[in-house]
């Protein structure tokens, strides 16, 4: 079994930032790509970054490009989102999610709540 536990959402201002963890538990040594997704009120959940455990390479959704950096910390297990020039936009609960054992988007997190104030 995996678990993934999300921190670090808050409210913060338009243009100020915040940084979200989430770090995984469990049988995660076949981890192959770890995400991060998000869903705002009355919309689909849409995907916004992800990184190859193994490579480090980093891919991103156009709305976050050179605002948000992902990256990871493999010795902790733990996945990072640093989110710079926030947006109202950008308001959203964000999750983070794995393909572990598997190359689908199998576990979740429960998700942290970011909330951006104009």
């Amino acid at each position: 079994q995996v678990h993934l536990v999300e921190s670090g959402g808050g409210l913060v201002q338009a243009g100020g930032s915040l940084r979200l963890s989430c770090a995984a538990s469990g049988r995660t040594a076949s981890t192959y790509v770890m995400g991060w997704f998000r869903q705002a009120p009355g919309k689909e959940r849409e995907f916004v970054a992800a990184i190859n455990w193994s490579t480090g390479s980093t891919y991103y959704v156009d709305s976050v490009k050179g605002r948000f950096t992902i990256s990871r910390d493999n010795a902790k297990n733990t996945m990072y989102l640093q989110m710079n020039s926030l947006k109202p936009e950008d308001t959203a609960v964000y999750y983070c999610a794995g393909q572990i054992g598997s190359y689908r988007y199998d576990y979740w997190g429960q998700g942290t709540q970011v909330t951006v104030s104009s």
